[in-house]
């Protein structure tokens, strides 16, 4: 009998690279989302008999307490994400990203796994040239970043658990996000040939969406070693600054140019470096570089020239 998922907002800039790939893997899987951006990336998997999808609000208790039964997996990734979209309304991102949590959290039998991904910018400001591990006290300094790490406490202290640290994403997806920093420069680059950065010297790490989905399932196939812990997940050679980003992606987009401002302030202050050794022990190894993404990314952007695929 097939390991059955349920997904919450597997609709989403991820859910819409992971369904197929559980799919290909001979799981069960249905997904929950609201479909609030009109999205349409899992219509491929509709053909696929060991796919169910409803429309449906990952809130809602009369909704999950049907979908949750004889559920081998759990993987919520529905979510109010990104620090822009969080902080237009407060609320109903406390309601989706924690509420929501705490709510299924409850109605799961202690059987049942959840794998959850949360974000490295819980880690806020890093110290300078030291390494943030899964040991380093999280200091979120944005309201995403505050309600996706209590989110994980609860989960993790519910047990039975993996929840996945997940370095700033970038990458195509039939559900496309552009508003992500690397997919935005590359963007900007493709289209403007300009940007002008600020504080760009700020350090993030990053990861490929496709892998980000490999560590989904790596997780899945090796629960029970890995259960019970958080775990970063991103590319170990880039930890990077916004100026270093920048000229990855002129030396493929020769006419790109970008300066960094001496005045202005980016809202995202987040600023630090991560490691991601404990994942690489476990044996998950991701495939794509960042130059990969930025070579993937200038041919998306032949195609798609509007940016009409954002969070906010």
């Amino acid at each position: 009998m097939s390991t059955k998922v349920l997904i919450t907002g597997g609709a989403g800039y991820i859910g819409s690279v992971l369904t197929p790939l559980l799919l290909k893997n001979s799981y069960q899987v249905t997904v929950l989302d609201s479909f609030i951006f009109r999205q349409n990336g899992l219509l491929d998997c509709c053909e696929n008999s060991n796919f169910e999808v409803i429309r449906g609000d990952c809130r809602d208790e009369r909704v999950l307490k049907d979908l949750i039964k004889n559920k081998d997996f759990i993987i919520p990734l529905a979510a109010m994400v990104g620090a822009p979209l969080c902080d237009i309304d407060r609320e109903t991102a406390n309601s989706v990203n924690l509420d929501a949590i705490k709510k299924l959290c409850s109605m799961l039998s202690k059987s049942q796994r959840i794998l959850y991904p949360t974000t490295n910018s819980g880690y806020g400001i890093g110290e300078k040239d030291k390494f943030c591990t899964e040991e380093t006290p999280l200091r979120p300094i944005s309201f995403y970043g505050i309600t996706k790490s209590q989110a994980e406490k609860t989960i993790l202290e519910r047990g039975n658990s993996i929840t996945f640290r997940l370095a700033t994403a970038f990458g195509s997806s039939p559900r496309m996000r552009m508003d992500l920093l690397v997919n935005d420069f590359v963007y900007r680059a493709v289209t403007d040939h300009a940007l002008v950065i600020f504080e760009g010297h700020f350090k993030r790490n990053y990861i490929h969406v496709r892998d980000i989905s490999k560590a989904f399932l790596h997780g899945m196939t090796n629960f029970e070693k890995m259960k019970d812990q958080p775990y970063n997940v991103g590319l170990e050679d880039a930890n990077l600054s916004k100026i270093e980003l920048c000229q990855i992606i002129q030396k493929m987009l020769l006419q790109f140019v970008f300066v960094e401002s001496p005045i202005g302030e980016d809202p995202d202050k987040r600023d630090y470096i991560v490691s991601n050794k404990k994942i690489l022990s476990t044996g998950y190894k991701p495939d794509f570089t960042i130059e990969h993404g930025v070579q993937e990314l200038i041919k998306c952007y032949t195609i798609v020239r509007k940016n009409q695929y954002a969070n906010y």
